[in-house]
């Protein structure tokens, strides 16, 4: 019997990081005058968090990759 390992990449957000994708996220639910607290934001907030830790790391990429990844309609796997 074989065991599955794995792993995460282990990140320990700084009060900059924090501030980048609430920056992002608050920016594009504005943008779109979508609820943070709807099923879009919500989603919004699960793709920022995986665009930060596939290597965005800024407000502006981070707006910018979520912008491209939107494409009309919220569809995020996350």
């Amino acid at each position: 019997m074989s065991q599955t390992v794995t792993s995460f990449k282990t990140v320990t957000p700084r009060f900059d990081d924090v501030d980048a994708l609430a920056g992002a996220l608050f920016s594009w639910c504005a943008e779109r005058s979508i609820r943070l607290r709807s099923q879009e934001g919500v989603s919004a907030a699960g793709a920022v968090i995986d665009l930060f830790l596939s290597g965005h790391q800024t407000q502006d990429d981070l707006l910018a990759a979520l912008n491209q990844r939107d494409g009309g309609d919220i569809a995020f796997a996350s």
